[in-house]
């Protein structure tokens, strides 16, 4: 990432029975699976969580990248998900110096490896799992079919190389156009998993309702 602030103020992950228009972080929550403020534990860590690159812990929030050039920060969670349905919550804030132009983006991450840097939002390419890709930079050369930032899925073998110049289009699910950048109040995404289906929704206007993906 570069020239970008990234602030995660809660990722919940929660069992699920049902999708509704009202939200509550709390329920069913996964304490092992969540990031709850206050943030700091003892010493400079947070338990059950590990931190790669720029990323800063504070109790309010926790920071992935400052407003810096090639900054790249990540937090992996250190225990296995072994729930079959499951609901991630994230709430974040985007922001930057300049208007439009921020850094590459970032991902939430449901993936085979952990903790291993790269080129890919923050991980590796060629991964095993789910890539959630909050993109904030258009590298593709020509007229797209959708602006930035664009929110989109990605699930890999191990075999799929995401293609940057191409933005991952070719090799997405689906996704949707988020314009989180610089605002006022933090945006929530919603990444819900149930029965082999992978739902994506988020509350950008701060109205505590979920929109689809």
């Amino acid at each position: 990432m570069s020239n970008i602030n990234l602030k995660i103020s809660f990722l919940t992950l929660l069992t699920i029975t049902s999708l509704t228009a009202e939200w509550n972080p709390k329920d069913f929550q996964k304490r092992e699976h969540s990031l709850v403020k206050p943030y700091t534990g003892t010493g400079f860590g947070v338990p059950n969580w590990d931190f790669l690159g720029s990323t800063m812990v504070t109790s309010n929030y926790i920071r992935l990248t400052s407003d810096d050039r090639s900054r790249q920060g990540a937090i992996w969670n250190k225990i296995p998900c072994r729930v079959r349905n499951w609901e991630v919550q994230l709430s974040f804030k985007v922001s930057g110096t300049t208007r439009d132009l921020f850094g590459d983006g970032f991902a939430f991450w449901y993936a085979k490896d952990r903790m291993t840097n790269g080129q890919v939002f923050g991980s590796k390419d060629l991964f095993s799992g789910l890539a959630i890709i909050a993109d904030t930079y258009s590298n593709h050369n020509g007229p797209h079919n959708h602006n930035h930032p664009y929110l989109s899925a990605m699930v890999n073998n191990g075999s799929v190389s995401y293609d940057h110049d191409r933005d991952g289009t070719h090799t997405m699910l689906g996704g949707c156009e988020v314009k989180f950048r610089n605002m006022e109040h933090e945006t929530v995404i919603a990444v819900r998993y149930e029965g082999d289906r992978l739902t994506v929704s988020h509350d950008l206007h701060n109205r505590r309702a979920w929109e689809p993906c």
